[in-house]
């Protein structure tokens, strides 16, 4: 395999993560913005638009999402919202970590679901902060690698049978 085709191999996984990513972004930026408006939160669709935006930082940017939400139902609304607001934000993070991100690994990165949800554990385990962050795009680039061995596997399996 020549070099240029290792970068081409590599881009296309990157970029087929990158888009995931912001699949992901726009999701959990409609969830924000869904749950917000639910709960009569002001300013929803801003606080949707900045979580969307938001979530492309890694494990930072949800946590800096809700500061805004969090804030402003406190001071318009009291204790009660913002603890509507506290399980809104739990709820987002659990639905997004264990079903939207693994389903969109699957679906455009073609990573399978269950790899996609113990890779960052191990990873983290092993590399602490960085494996986590680069677990996603690591898992993408492997398994580009491994579909294009397997394709040219069954290539070679053809040929040799005619």
């Amino acid at each position: 395999m020549e070099a240029y085709e290792h970068f081409h191999l590599i881009g296309q996984a990157l970029w087929r993560w990158f888009v995931t990513r912001c699949y992901d972004s726009l999701l959990v930026g409609l969830l924000w913005f869904a749950g917000l408006w639910y709960l009569h939160v002001r300013w929803a669709l801003l606080w949707g638009i900045l979580a969307c935006l938001l979530h492309f930082i890694p494990h930072f940017g949800t946590v800096i999402a809700l500061i805004g939400p969090a804030v402003a139902s406190v001071i318009i609304n009291g204790w009660t919202q913002f603890l509507y607001v506290l399980v809104l934000y739990a709820a987002i993070v659990l639905v997004d970590s264990l079903l939207i991100q693994p389903w969109l690994m699957k679906g455009v990165a073609r990573v399978p679901f269950w790899i996609s949800l113990i890779a960052p554990i191990a990873l983290g385990l092993v590399f602490s902060f960085w494996g986590v962050l680069l677990a996603a795009p690591l898992l993408a680039v492997v398994y580009a690698y491994r579909a294009h061995f397997t394709k040219q596997r069954h290539a070679g399996a053809h040929v040799e049978k005619k």
